[in-house]
């Protein structure tokens, strides 16, 4: 299976490199036979390797202390963030309760925040090697650990996704490069019985939901080393990209999810777009933010799958650089047209483009020139505050 992978990403390369125009070699790629789409889990799991490897943060590493840029810039944005403080308490709560866009919020923004800076100083630990960041993240980690049962209300799964992506992060870095964290056993048992069921089973949901709910999910199956759950969660993200991103190899209507197959569903679900164009996104016409959650969620993925040996790119790189291209060009103040969104665009994408950016373009070989323009106009990258934090830093040109 792998050979096939990376043969069709191959190809991909030596097309781009011609000059020969990219998406008939990604087509191929994303066309590529059904053994590649259903491959079982790893049979042996990469560590640290959730999001970034260590060969990536080595990279990180070596560009900071050198100065580099826009590394440096990026690492003092994040060192100046209050998610790097060395005097922050954890607020755990046992119950955390998220309603619609968190109202309520009881416990919905500490908790995320919490994970994100549990991810923020592990960064800073590996790349300072000072280990008063590493033993501020795991006293983040246990606190929460030590406390939360569930998460309730209309958003806990989407909730349980945001901040579940970002603690396996953080506790991928801690655990394989920091020599001491007693409680990472109950960290683990947190993840598999408070998150893992929450997440496992999708959503029916906006795309976006669901997606970031894999993501986590994924990343807890790699620190669990649990191949029944990235297997299943493997199977849901397969099925929800194509249902997210449209290609006009999809034929007149992008593919359906559930029980949403039929025109007029699958319009109705696409927020009434009926002109379907390469990229755009099942969220398009809702807003560009709520798109660049699921955007950045499938580059996420991409990622990790990347490091645990099963890259995933070539089966999405059309879908990918098309959503980023298209996006991009929008956010960037091209003329919206009337076909679409009713010719009004709320835009607003995030700093969500580096990852695939950088995957595509830098080691792909793939042209994305709207993509760049925005990705090196944004630098550095912060966070959006949910579950994505300092991509520049961990992924700008990181040929890792």
């Amino acid at each position: 299976m792998r050979r096939l992978v990376l043969g069709a990403a191959g190809l991909a390369v030596a097309i781009a490199v011609a000059g020969t125009t990219y998406a008939v070699a990604a087509t191929k790629a994303q066309n590529a036979p059904a053994a590649a789409a259903v491959a079982a889990a790893p049979a042996t799991f990469a560590h640290p390797g959730v999001f970034v490897s260590r060969a990536q943060l080595d990279f990180v590493r070596g560009k900071v202390q050198a100065g580099a840029q826009p590394w440096k810039a990026a690492y003092d944005q994040m060192l100046g963030s209050r998610y790097a403080s060395l005097s922050r308490t954890p607020k755990p709560r046992a119950i955390v309760e998220c309603g619609s866009y968190s109202n309520p919020n009881n416990g919905c923004t500490d908790e995320r925040e919490d994970a994100l800076a549990a991810y923020t100083l592990s960064l800073a630990w590996y790349i300072t090697r000072d280990s008063r960041y590493a033993t501020r993240a795991i006293a983040i980690m246990d606190a929460w650990s030590a406390t939360i049962k569930d998460h309730t209300n209309s958003n806990a799964p989407l909730q349980t996704g945001w901040a579940g992506s970002s603690w396996p992060r953080a506790a991928e870095i801690i655990r394989y490069t920091y020599p001491s964290w007693p409680n990472q056993a109950r960290f683990g048992t947190m993840l598999r019985t408070v998150y893992l069921p929450k997440l496992i089973n999708g959503s029916s949901s906006n795309g976006n939901w669901e997606l970031s709910m894999m993501e986590a999910a994924i990343g807890i199956s790699v620190f669990l080393e649990d191949r029944t759950s990235w297997d299943k969660a493997m199977a849901k993200f397969r099925a929800r990209v194509p249902a997210y991103l449209y290609v006009t190899a999809d034929g007149a209507l992008p593919k359906g999810i559930g029980s949403i197959d039929t025109r007029t569903e699958i319009i109705n679900y696409w927020q009434g777009q009926s002109t379907f164009v390469d990229g755009l996104s099942q969220e398009t016409c809702r807003d560009f933010t709520h798109t660049g959650y699921g955007i950045s969620a499938i580059s996420h993925i991409a990622e990790t799958t990347r490091i645990q040996g099963q890259d995933v790119y070539p089966e999405i790189a059309d879908r990918l650089r098309h959503a980023l291209g298209f996006h991009s060009k929008y956010q960037l103040g091209e003329g919206v047209p009337g076909w679409l969104c009713g010719g009004k665009l709320t835009l607003g994408l995030g700093p969500v483009t580096e990852v695939g950016y950088n995957a595509l373009h830098n080691r792909m070989g793939i042209a994305m020139s709207n993509t760049q323009r925005l990705t090196e106009q944004s630098r550095p990258a912060g966070s959006n505050n949910l579950f994505v934090a300092w991509e520049t830093l961990t992924h700008a040109d990181n040929p890792a």
